[in-house]
Protein backbone atom coordinates (compact mmCIF):
# COMPACT_ATOMS: atom_id res chain seq x y z
CA UNK A 1 0.00 0.00 0.00
CA UNK A 2 2.60 2.89 0.86
CA UNK A 3 4.69 1.94 -2.75
CA UNK A 4 0.94 2.45 -3.92
CA UNK A 5 0.83 5.35 -2.30
CA UNK A 6 4.03 7.00 -3.35
CA UNK A 7 3.31 5.73 -6.51
CA UNK A 8 -0.39 7.49 -7.11
CA UNK A 9 1.40 10.93 -5.30
CA UNK A 10 4.04 11.05 -8.10
CA UNK A 11 1.29 10.60 -10.89
CA UNK A 12 -0.46 13.33 -9.08
CA UNK A 13 2.65 15.95 -8.29
CA UNK A 14 2.89 15.24 -12.82
CA UNK A 15 -0.42 15.95 -13.56
CA UNK A 16 -0.13 19.29 -11.36
CA UNK A 17 3.10 20.06 -13.03
CA UNK A 18 1.25 19.67 -16.60
CA UNK A 19 -1.65 21.86 -15.41
CA UNK A 20 0.79 24.93 -14.36
CA UNK A 21 2.86 24.38 -17.58
CA UNK A 22 6.05 24.63 -15.71
CA UNK A 23 6.97 24.12 -12.38
CA UNK A 24 10.28 26.11 -10.83
CA UNK A 25 12.29 27.00 -8.07
CA UNK A 26 10.10 30.05 -7.78
CA UNK A 27 6.75 28.64 -8.37
CA UNK A 28 4.93 27.51 -5.77
CA UNK A 29 1.49 26.45 -5.51
CA UNK A 30 -0.80 27.65 -2.30
CA UNK A 31 -2.41 24.86 -0.60
CA UNK A 32 -6.15 25.84 -0.13
CA UNK A 33 -5.86 28.94 -2.11
CA UNK A 34 -5.85 27.37 -5.52
CA UNK A 35 -4.15 29.76 -7.10
CA UNK A 36 -0.40 30.60 -7.66
CA UNK A 37 1.23 33.04 -6.19
CA UNK A 38 3.96 34.65 -8.16
CA UNK A 39 7.23 35.49 -5.58
CA UNK A 40 9.73 36.91 -8.42
CA UNK A 41 7.27 37.93 -11.37
CA UNK A 42 8.91 38.97 -14.59
CA UNK A 43 9.09 42.80 -14.73
CA UNK A 44 6.96 44.92 -16.35
CA UNK A 45 9.03 47.76 -18.54
CA UNK A 46 10.50 50.23 -16.57
CA UNK A 47 9.04 53.12 -17.94
CA UNK A 48 11.56 56.32 -19.04
CA UNK A 49 11.49 59.00 -16.11
CA UNK A 50 10.51 62.38 -17.39
CA UNK A 51 13.49 64.55 -17.58
CA UNK A 52 14.21 66.91 -15.07
CA UNK A 53 13.96 70.51 -17.11
CA UNK A 54 17.26 72.25 -17.41
CA UNK A 55 17.30 75.73 -16.13
CA UNK A 56 16.86 77.87 -18.16
CA UNK A 57 20.07 79.97 -18.16
CA UNK A 58 19.79 84.05 -16.86
CA UNK A 59 19.63 85.80 -19.92
CA UNK A 60 21.56 89.29 -19.70
CA UNK A 61 25.22 88.79 -19.61
CA UNK A 62 27.30 91.81 -18.74
CA UNK A 63 28.28 94.15 -21.23
CA UNK A 64 32.36 93.82 -21.87
CA UNK A 65 32.68 97.59 -20.32
CA UNK A 66 31.94 101.01 -20.15
CA UNK A 67 31.40 103.26 -23.25
CA UNK A 68 34.08 106.53 -23.62
CA UNK A 69 32.47 109.61 -22.71
CA UNK A 70 33.32 113.00 -21.91
CA UNK A 71 33.24 115.49 -19.70
CA UNK A 72 34.07 113.25 -16.75
CA UNK A 73 34.15 110.03 -17.68
CA UNK A 74 32.12 106.65 -16.19
CA UNK A 75 33.92 104.88 -13.92
CA UNK A 76 33.67 100.88 -14.42
CA UNK A 77 32.20 99.62 -11.15
CA UNK A 78 32.20 95.78 -11.97
CA UNK A 79 29.06 93.57 -12.39
CA UNK A 80 25.94 93.24 -10.15
CA UNK A 81 24.08 90.41 -9.86
CA UNK A 82 19.90 90.00 -10.43
CA UNK A 83 19.53 86.21 -9.78
CA UNK A 84 16.12 85.89 -11.86
CA UNK A 85 17.60 88.21 -14.70
CA UNK A 86 21.51 88.01 -14.76
CA UNK A 87 24.46 89.97 -14.27
CA UNK A 88 24.77 93.55 -15.87
CA UNK A 89 28.43 95.95 -15.89
CA UNK A 90 27.93 99.05 -13.78
CA UNK A 91 29.22 102.26 -15.18
CA UNK A 92 29.05 104.88 -12.45
CA UNK A 93 28.06 108.36 -13.19
CA UNK A 94 30.30 111.06 -12.17
CA UNK A 95 29.08 113.69 -9.61
CA UNK A 96 29.18 116.51 -12.09
CA UNK A 97 28.85 116.52 -15.63
CA UNK A 98 30.61 118.70 -16.83
CA UNK A 99 29.95 119.03 -20.95
CA UNK A 100 27.25 117.24 -23.02
CA UNK A 101 27.30 113.63 -23.17
CA UNK A 102 24.99 110.94 -24.62
CA UNK A 103 24.31 107.61 -22.19
CA UNK A 104 23.67 105.14 -24.68
CA UNK A 105 21.62 101.61 -24.81
CA UNK A 106 24.17 98.45 -24.02
CA UNK A 107 22.72 95.36 -23.65
CA UNK A 108 23.83 94.10 -20.53
CA UNK A 109 24.76 97.99 -18.76
CA UNK A 110 23.14 99.99 -15.96
CA UNK A 111 24.13 103.30 -15.21
CA UNK A 112 24.53 104.18 -11.76
CA UNK A 113 24.50 107.56 -9.46
CA UNK A 114 26.84 107.12 -6.39
CA UNK A 115 25.24 110.01 -4.18
CA UNK A 116 24.16 113.15 -5.86
CA UNK A 117 25.00 113.77 -9.46
CA UNK A 118 24.47 117.46 -10.82
CA UNK A 119 24.27 117.98 -14.91
CA UNK A 120 26.31 120.62 -15.25
CA UNK A 121 27.26 123.52 -13.18
CA UNK A 122 24.38 126.26 -11.86
CA UNK A 123 24.40 128.85 -13.97
CA UNK A 124 22.41 130.89 -11.50
CA UNK A 125 18.93 133.39 -12.09
CA UNK A 126 19.66 135.72 -14.95
CA UNK A 127 21.95 133.68 -17.56
CA UNK A 128 19.89 132.95 -20.60
CA UNK A 129 20.24 129.12 -22.50
CA UNK A 130 19.99 125.75 -21.26
CA UNK A 131 22.28 123.71 -23.51
CA UNK A 132 25.88 124.68 -21.91
CA UNK A 133 25.45 120.96 -20.58
CA UNK A 134 22.82 118.77 -22.22
CA UNK A 135 22.46 114.86 -20.50
CA UNK A 136 21.30 112.70 -23.20
CA UNK A 137 19.72 109.42 -22.43
CA UNK A 138 19.04 106.63 -25.31
CA UNK A 139 15.40 104.54 -25.21
CA UNK A 140 16.23 101.66 -22.70
CA UNK A 141 18.66 103.24 -20.80
CA UNK A 142 18.45 101.45 -16.92
CA UNK A 143 19.91 104.08 -14.29
CA UNK A 144 20.10 103.03 -10.30
CA UNK A 145 20.78 105.26 -7.50
CA UNK A 146 23.09 103.14 -5.49
CA UNK A 147 21.78 104.62 -1.84
CA UNK A 148 19.22 106.68 -0.14
CA UNK A 149 21.32 110.26 -1.13
CA UNK A 150 21.69 109.44 -4.64
CA UNK A 151 20.09 111.67 -7.07
CA UNK A 152 19.83 113.34 -10.57
CA UNK A 153 19.94 117.46 -10.50
CA UNK A 154 19.60 119.14 -13.45
CA UNK A 155 21.01 122.72 -12.92
CA UNK A 156 19.65 126.03 -13.98
CA UNK A 157 21.29 126.46 -17.12
CA UNK A 158 22.06 123.11 -18.33
CA UNK A 159 19.18 120.40 -19.50
CA UNK A 160 18.11 116.57 -20.16
CA UNK A 161 17.00 114.64 -23.13
CA UNK A 162 15.57 111.56 -21.66
CA UNK A 163 13.47 110.49 -24.07
CA UNK A 164 12.26 106.85 -24.46
CA UNK A 165 9.84 105.06 -26.68
CA UNK A 166 6.36 103.47 -26.52
CA UNK A 167 8.61 99.91 -25.83
CA UNK A 168 11.38 101.03 -24.84
CA UNK A 169 10.86 103.49 -21.70
CA UNK A 170 14.19 104.67 -19.59
CA UNK A 171 13.34 103.56 -16.14
CA UNK A 172 15.04 105.35 -13.22
CA UNK A 173 15.48 102.93 -9.64
CA UNK A 174 17.33 102.08 -6.72
CA UNK A 175 19.94 99.39 -6.65
CA UNK A 176 17.17 96.50 -4.94
CA UNK A 177 15.26 96.78 -7.77
CA UNK A 178 18.40 96.26 -10.31
CA UNK A 179 19.10 93.22 -7.25
CA UNK A 180 15.76 92.19 -7.71
CA UNK A 181 15.42 91.94 -3.63
CA UNK A 182 12.13 94.77 -3.93
CA UNK A 183 8.30 93.48 -3.01
CA UNK A 184 5.53 95.40 -4.18
CA UNK A 185 5.76 97.72 -0.48
CA UNK A 186 9.33 99.02 -1.59
CA UNK A 187 9.71 102.19 -1.26
CA UNK A 188 12.28 105.60 -0.64
CA UNK A 189 15.34 103.42 -1.44
CA UNK A 190 17.12 106.94 -3.37
CA UNK A 191 16.44 110.02 -4.43
CA UNK A 192 14.68 110.84 -7.50
CA UNK A 193 15.27 113.13 -10.56
CA UNK A 194 14.84 116.81 -10.08
CA UNK A 195 14.81 119.43 -12.86
CA UNK A 196 16.06 123.05 -11.55
CA UNK A 197 14.77 126.19 -13.44
CA UNK A 198 14.86 130.10 -13.51
CA UNK A 199 11.31 130.72 -13.94
CA UNK A 200 9.39 132.51 -11.27
CA UNK A 201 9.22 131.00 -7.69
CA UNK A 202 7.22 132.42 -4.67
CA UNK A 203 8.45 131.87 -0.47
CA UNK A 204 11.88 133.37 -1.21
CA UNK A 205 14.85 131.83 0.46
CA UNK A 206 16.13 134.95 1.53
CA UNK A 207 14.44 137.50 3.63
CA UNK A 208 13.44 140.89 1.67
CA UNK A 209 13.78 139.44 -1.52
CA UNK A 210 10.60 140.10 -4.37
CA UNK A 211 8.74 136.80 -4.85
CA UNK A 212 8.80 136.22 -9.02
CA UNK A 213 12.29 138.07 -9.14
CA UNK A 214 15.46 136.78 -9.97
CA UNK A 215 16.38 138.08 -6.48
CA UNK A 216 13.60 134.85 -5.58
CA UNK A 217 15.70 131.75 -5.20
CA UNK A 218 14.76 128.45 -3.18
CA UNK A 219 17.27 125.14 -1.77
CA UNK A 220 15.78 121.98 -2.99
CA UNK A 221 14.39 120.50 -0.16
CA UNK A 222 16.76 118.46 1.92
CA UNK A 223 19.65 119.26 -0.64
CA UNK A 224 22.66 119.40 1.83
CA UNK A 225 24.90 122.08 -0.69
CA UNK A 226 23.64 124.47 -2.99
CA UNK A 227 20.49 123.39 -5.56
CA UNK A 228 19.25 126.16 -5.71
CA UNK A 229 16.53 127.21 -8.51
CA UNK A 230 13.95 130.39 -9.33
CA UNK A 231 14.38 133.68 -11.84
CA UNK A 232 12.18 135.24 -13.94
CA UNK A 233 12.26 133.39 -17.43
CA UNK A 234 8.56 131.74 -17.35
CA UNK A 235 9.11 130.32 -20.78
CA UNK A 236 12.66 128.90 -20.55
CA UNK A 237 13.35 125.15 -20.84
CA UNK A 238 14.79 122.39 -18.96
CA UNK A 239 14.70 119.78 -21.78
CA UNK A 240 12.33 116.56 -22.45
CA UNK A 241 11.05 113.70 -20.30
CA UNK A 242 9.47 111.57 -22.36
CA UNK A 243 8.90 107.67 -21.64
CA UNK A 244 10.14 107.58 -18.33
CA UNK A 245 9.57 105.02 -15.39
CA UNK A 246 11.65 106.58 -11.84
CA UNK A 247 10.39 103.47 -9.37
CA UNK A 248 11.15 103.45 -5.26
CA UNK A 249 12.60 106.54 -4.62
CA UNK A 250 11.87 109.38 -2.41
CA UNK A 251 14.58 108.97 0.00
CA UNK A 252 14.62 111.72 3.38
CA UNK A 253 17.81 113.59 2.30
CA UNK A 254 17.92 115.19 6.05
CA UNK A 255 15.74 117.51 8.60
CA UNK A 256 12.66 115.14 7.63
CA UNK A 257 12.62 116.35 4.10
CA UNK A 258 12.14 113.78 1.32
CA UNK A 259 12.65 114.11 -2.59
CA UNK A 260 9.56 113.00 -4.71
CA UNK A 261 9.99 110.73 -7.77
CA UNK A 262 9.62 113.97 -9.96
CA UNK A 263 10.58 117.48 -8.72
CA UNK A 264 10.22 120.36 -11.22
CA UNK A 265 11.72 123.30 -9.57
CA UNK A 266 11.35 126.62 -11.68
CA UNK A 267 10.86 124.57 -14.61
CA UNK A 268 9.85 126.78 -17.56
CA UNK A 269 6.97 126.22 -20.29
CA UNK A 270 9.48 124.91 -23.19
CA UNK A 271 9.98 122.17 -20.53
CA UNK A 272 8.24 118.81 -22.27
CA UNK A 273 7.23 116.29 -19.81
CA UNK A 274 5.22 113.53 -21.07
CA UNK A 275 4.66 109.85 -20.31
CA UNK A 276 6.02 109.55 -16.91
CA UNK A 277 4.65 106.51 -14.05
CA UNK A 278 5.78 107.03 -10.64
CA UNK A 279 5.84 103.89 -9.01
CA UNK A 280 6.25 103.74 -5.06
CA UNK A 281 7.70 107.12 -4.07
CA UNK A 282 7.53 107.59 -0.23
CA UNK A 283 7.13 110.96 -0.42
CA UNK A 284 5.22 112.96 -3.38
CA UNK A 285 4.57 111.13 -7.07
CA UNK A 286 5.56 114.61 -8.03
CA UNK A 287 5.83 118.00 -6.86
CA UNK A 288 6.34 121.26 -8.46
CA UNK A 289 7.82 124.03 -6.58
CA UNK A 290 6.78 127.69 -8.66
CA UNK A 291 7.64 127.65 -12.69
CA UNK A 292 5.40 126.88 -15.43
CA UNK A 293 5.49 122.96 -16.13
CA UNK A 294 3.49 121.37 -18.68
CA UNK A 295 2.80 117.46 -18.33
CA UNK A 296 0.69 115.10 -20.34
CA UNK A 297 0.13 111.70 -19.79
CA UNK A 298 1.20 111.07 -15.81
CA UNK A 299 0.51 108.07 -13.80
CA UNK A 300 1.31 107.72 -10.01
CA UNK A 301 1.00 104.06 -8.75
CA UNK A 302 1.86 104.27 -4.78
CA UNK A 303 2.74 107.23 -3.88
CA UNK A 304 3.09 107.56 -0.04
CA UNK A 305 2.09 111.00 0.55
CA UNK A 306 0.40 113.03 -2.33
CA UNK A 307 0.37 112.60 -5.80
CA UNK A 308 -0.16 115.58 -7.44
CA UNK A 309 1.63 118.72 -4.60
CA UNK A 310 1.93 122.01 -6.42
CA UNK A 311 3.63 124.81 -4.17
CA UNK A 312 4.94 128.80 -4.21
CA UNK A 313 3.42 130.04 -7.29
CA UNK A 314 3.29 127.47 -9.57
CA UNK A 315 0.81 127.87 -13.01
CA UNK A 316 1.21 124.21 -13.72
CA UNK A 317 -1.25 122.30 -16.48
CA UNK A 318 -1.69 118.49 -16.53
CA UNK A 319 -3.85 116.55 -18.55
CA UNK A 320 -4.25 112.79 -19.00
CA UNK A 321 -3.68 111.22 -15.91
CA UNK A 322 -4.06 107.31 -13.66
CA UNK A 323 -3.71 108.33 -9.67
CA UNK A 324 -3.90 104.93 -7.61
CA UNK A 325 -2.75 104.66 -4.53
CA UNK A 326 -1.86 101.30 -2.83
CA UNK A 327 -4.28 100.12 -0.08
CA UNK A 328 -4.27 102.11 3.87
CA UNK A 329 -1.26 104.32 2.30
CA UNK A 330 -1.07 107.55 1.24
CA UNK A 331 -2.30 111.05 1.83
CA UNK A 332 -3.86 113.07 -0.60
CA UNK A 333 -4.71 112.89 -4.28
CA UNK A 334 -3.77 116.75 -4.92
CA UNK A 335 -1.96 119.06 -2.35
CA UNK A 336 -2.04 122.92 -3.45
CA UNK A 337 -0.78 125.69 -1.39
CA UNK A 338 2.12 128.15 -0.36
CA UNK A 339 3.29 128.79 2.92
CA UNK A 340 -0.04 130.13 4.44
CA UNK A 341 1.64 133.26 5.76
CA UNK A 342 2.37 133.69 2.66
CA UNK A 343 -0.77 133.48 0.54
CA UNK A 344 -0.29 136.83 -0.52
CA UNK A 345 2.91 136.40 -2.70
CA UNK A 346 2.65 137.71 -6.40
CA UNK A 347 2.55 134.98 -8.64
CA UNK A 348 -0.08 133.07 -6.69
CA UNK A 349 0.17 129.31 -7.74
CA UNK A 350 -3.28 128.71 -10.42
CA UNK A 351 -2.79 124.90 -11.35
CA UNK A 352 -4.84 123.68 -14.02
CA UNK A 353 -6.17 119.47 -14.13
CA UNK A 354 -7.78 117.95 -16.58
CA UNK A 355 -8.97 114.05 -18.23
CA UNK A 356 -7.26 112.53 -14.35
CA UNK A 357 -8.53 109.54 -12.86
CA UNK A 358 -7.85 109.53 -8.83
CA UNK A 359 -8.62 106.19 -6.97
CA UNK A 360 -8.02 106.25 -3.34
CA UNK A 361 -9.27 103.16 -1.60
CA UNK A 362 -8.65 103.32 2.33
CA UNK A 363 -8.72 106.20 4.30
CA UNK A 364 -6.47 109.26 3.95
CA UNK A 365 -2.89 108.94 6.39
CA UNK A 366 -2.49 112.55 7.02
CA UNK A 367 -3.56 115.88 8.31
CA UNK A 368 -4.59 116.93 4.48
CA UNK A 369 -8.13 115.41 6.05
CA UNK A 370 -9.34 115.11 2.18
CA UNK A 371 -9.00 113.85 -1.17
CA UNK A 372 -8.48 117.15 -2.14
CA UNK A 373 -6.66 119.94 -0.15
CA UNK A 374 -6.40 123.32 -1.79
CA UNK A 375 -4.88 125.88 0.54
CA UNK A 376 -2.70 128.77 0.92
CA UNK A 377 -4.22 131.24 -1.38
CA UNK A 378 -3.70 129.06 -4.21
CA UNK A 379 -5.56 129.67 -7.30
CA UNK A 380 -6.98 125.95 -8.95
CA UNK A 381 -8.98 124.42 -12.11
CA UNK A 382 -10.02 120.74 -11.91
CA UNK A 383 -12.12 119.63 -15.65
CA UNK A 384 -13.34 116.38 -16.85
CA UNK A 385 -12.01 114.11 -14.17
CA UNK A 386 -13.25 111.37 -11.27
CA UNK A 387 -12.06 111.06 -7.75
CA UNK A 388 -13.21 108.15 -6.25
CA UNK A 389 -12.62 108.35 -2.51
CA UNK A 390 -15.25 106.62 -0.99
CA UNK A 391 -14.05 106.22 2.50
CA UNK A 392 -13.00 110.11 2.47
CA UNK A 393 -14.14 113.65 2.60
CA UNK A 394 -13.32 114.75 -0.98
CA UNK A 395 -12.49 118.43 -1.40
CA UNK A 396 -11.19 120.76 1.51
CA UNK A 397 -10.34 124.23 1.22
CA UNK A 398 -8.64 126.35 4.03
CA UNK A 399 -8.35 129.86 4.40
CA UNK A 400 -10.12 132.77 2.82
CA UNK A 401 -7.79 134.09 0.31
CA UNK A 402 -8.10 130.50 -1.43
CA UNK A 403 -11.49 130.52 -1.53
CA UNK A 404 -12.37 133.97 -2.58
CA UNK A 405 -14.20 134.56 -5.54
CA UNK A 406 -13.34 137.99 -6.27
CA UNK A 407 -10.73 138.58 -9.16
CA UNK A 408 -7.92 140.91 -9.16
CA UNK A 409 -5.08 140.86 -10.81
CA UNK A 410 -3.27 143.03 -9.18
CA UNK A 411 -2.52 141.06 -6.24
CA UNK A 412 -3.24 137.72 -9.01
CA UNK A 413 -6.20 136.83 -7.52
CA UNK A 414 -7.69 134.87 -9.89
CA UNK A 415 -11.08 133.83 -7.93
CA UNK A 416 -12.39 130.81 -6.38
CA UNK A 417 -11.31 127.26 -7.31
CA UNK A 418 -13.20 125.73 -10.49
CA UNK A 419 -14.61 122.59 -11.37
CA UNK A 420 -16.39 121.74 -14.39
CA UNK A 421 -17.72 117.83 -15.06
CA UNK A 422 -16.11 116.33 -12.31
CA UNK A 423 -18.06 112.94 -10.73
CA UNK A 424 -16.98 112.15 -7.14
CA UNK A 425 -17.44 109.37 -4.75
CA UNK A 426 -16.91 110.26 -1.38
CA UNK A 427 -17.31 109.65 2.55
CA UNK A 428 -20.60 110.62 4.72
CA UNK A 429 -18.49 113.71 5.01
CA UNK A 430 -17.87 115.52 1.62
CA UNK A 431 -16.77 118.91 2.09
CA UNK A 432 -14.70 120.40 4.78
CA UNK A 433 -13.84 124.25 5.25
CA UNK A 434 -11.26 125.63 7.39
CA UNK A 435 -9.58 128.81 8.44
CA UNK A 436 -12.42 130.96 6.88
CA UNK A 437 -14.63 128.89 4.26
CA UNK A 438 -17.32 126.78 5.91
CA UNK A 439 -18.01 123.32 4.75
CA UNK A 440 -20.65 124.67 3.08
CA UNK A 441 -18.80 127.39 1.14
CA UNK A 442 -16.65 124.61 -0.05
CA UNK A 443 -20.16 122.51 -0.99
CA UNK A 444 -21.08 125.63 -3.05
CA UNK A 445 -18.06 126.03 -4.61
CA UNK A 446 -17.90 122.46 -6.23
CA UNK A 447 -21.48 122.91 -7.54
CA UNK A 448 -23.24 119.57 -7.47
CA UNK A 449 -25.70 119.42 -9.89
CA UNK A 450 -24.27 122.18 -12.41
CA UNK A 451 -21.20 122.45 -14.88
CA UNK A 452 -21.67 118.73 -15.26
CA UNK A 453 -20.53 118.37 -11.55
CA UNK A 454 -21.78 115.39 -9.48
CA UNK A 455 -20.50 114.30 -5.62
CA UNK A 456 -23.36 111.07 -5.69
CA UNK A 457 -20.96 109.38 -8.31
CA UNK A 458 -21.01 106.03 -8.52
CA UNK A 459 -18.22 104.44 -10.52
CA UNK A 460 -18.92 101.87 -13.61
CA UNK A 461 -14.84 102.20 -14.29
CA UNK A 462 -13.71 98.73 -15.52
CA UNK A 463 -9.50 97.88 -14.78
CA UNK A 464 -9.77 101.16 -12.16
CA UNK A 465 -9.20 103.75 -15.31
CA UNK A 466 -11.28 102.91 -18.11
CA UNK A 467 -14.47 104.47 -18.79
CA UNK A 468 -18.16 102.81 -18.19
CA UNK A 469 -21.56 103.75 -19.16
CA UNK A 470 -22.04 106.82 -16.22
CA UNK A 471 -18.46 108.02 -17.05
CA UNK A 472 -18.99 108.17 -20.92
CA UNK A 473 -23.15 109.81 -20.46
CA UNK A 474 -20.79 112.97 -18.96
CA UNK A 475 -20.57 115.69 -21.29
CA UNK A 476 -17.15 117.12 -21.05
CA UNK A 477 -16.13 120.28 -20.68
CA UNK A 478 -13.75 121.98 -23.86
CA UNK A 479 -10.32 122.78 -21.98
CA UNK A 480 -8.84 124.00 -25.03
CA UNK A 481 -10.72 127.31 -24.19
CA UNK A 482 -8.01 127.50 -21.54
CA UNK A 483 -4.94 127.38 -23.97
CA UNK A 484 -3.21 130.68 -24.30
CA UNK A 485 -4.83 132.44 -21.60
CA UNK A 486 -3.25 134.82 -19.29
CA UNK A 487 -3.71 136.97 -16.69
CA UNK A 488 -1.84 139.91 -14.35
CA UNK A 489 0.54 139.51 -17.64
CA UNK A 490 1.77 136.11 -17.08
CA UNK A 491 0.92 133.07 -19.13
CA UNK A 492 -1.69 130.60 -17.42
CA UNK A 493 -1.52 128.20 -19.97
CA UNK A 494 1.04 127.19 -22.68
CA UNK A 495 -0.81 128.35 -26.47
CA UNK A 496 -2.42 124.84 -28.03
CA UNK A 497 -1.29 122.53 -24.50
CA UNK A 498 -4.94 121.15 -23.54
CA UNK A 499 -6.31 119.25 -26.12
CA UNK A 500 -10.38 119.06 -26.77
CA UNK A 501 -11.68 115.50 -25.60
CA UNK A 502 -15.42 114.44 -26.13
CA UNK A 503 -15.45 111.99 -23.22
CA UNK A 504 -14.41 113.01 -19.34
CA UNK A 505 -11.89 110.94 -16.99
CA UNK A 506 -8.19 110.09 -18.31
CA UNK A 507 -9.12 106.24 -21.31
CA UNK A 508 -12.02 106.60 -22.97
CA UNK A 509 -12.71 103.07 -24.15
CA UNK A 510 -11.22 99.90 -24.33
CA UNK A 511 -9.27 101.18 -27.68
CA UNK A 512 -7.89 104.18 -26.33
CA UNK A 513 -4.39 102.03 -24.98
CA UNK A 514 -1.63 105.33 -24.38
CA UNK A 515 -1.18 103.90 -20.79
CA UNK A 516 0.46 100.49 -22.52
CA UNK A 517 4.24 99.70 -23.51
CA UNK A 518 6.13 101.80 -21.52
CA UNK A 519 4.77 101.49 -17.97
CA UNK A 520 5.16 98.31 -15.36
CA UNK A 521 2.32 96.26 -13.65
CA UNK A 522 1.77 95.56 -10.02
CA UNK A 523 -0.96 94.02 -7.91
CA UNK A 524 -2.28 98.15 -7.03
CA UNK A 525 -2.79 98.71 -11.11
CA UNK A 526 -2.25 96.61 -13.68
CA UNK A 527 -1.64 98.61 -17.44
CA UNK A 528 -1.87 95.50 -19.23
CA UNK A 529 0.21 93.30 -21.73
CA UNK A 530 3.06 94.23 -23.68
CA UNK A 531 4.70 96.24 -21.27
CA UNK A 532 8.20 96.31 -19.32
CA UNK A 533 6.74 93.61 -17.07
CA UNK A 534 6.43 94.22 -13.23
CA UNK A 535 7.38 97.31 -11.29
CA UNK A 536 9.63 94.92 -8.77
CA UNK A 537 11.15 93.59 -11.90
CA UNK A 538 13.63 94.64 -14.72
CA UNK A 539 13.13 94.24 -18.91
CA UNK A 540 16.30 91.96 -20.12
CA UNK A 541 15.88 93.78 -23.66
Amino acid sequence: MAAFARVRLIMLTSVACSTLAACGADDIASPGEGGTIIINPTPTPTPTPTPTPTPTPPSVTPAAGCPTISAGALTDSGTIANASVGTFRVCTLPSVITGSITLPKIAGLVYRMNGRVDVGTDKGPTTTGTTNVVLTIEPGVILYGESGPSWLNVTRGNSIQAVGTPTKPIIFTSRDNVQGLNTENSSGQWGGVVLSGRAQVTNCATGGAAPGTTACERQTEGAVDPALYGGANNTESSGRLSYVQIRFSGYILSNNSELQSLTLQGVGSGTQIDHIQSYNSSDDAVEIFGGHAHVKHFIAVGAEDDNLDTDVGTKANFQYGIIVQRPNIGDALIEADSDDTLDGDNPRQNTRVSNFVFYQNSNNSSSDQASILLRGGTDYGLYNSLVVSPNNSCLRISRAQTASGTQNAAIDEFGAPIFRSVLMQCSGTKYIGSNGPSATDVQAIFGTGTNGNNDAYTPTLTSLYINGATETAVTPFNVSTLNGQTFNGIELTRAGFFDATTYIGAVKDASDTWFQGWTCNSGTANFGTGNSGLCTTLPTT
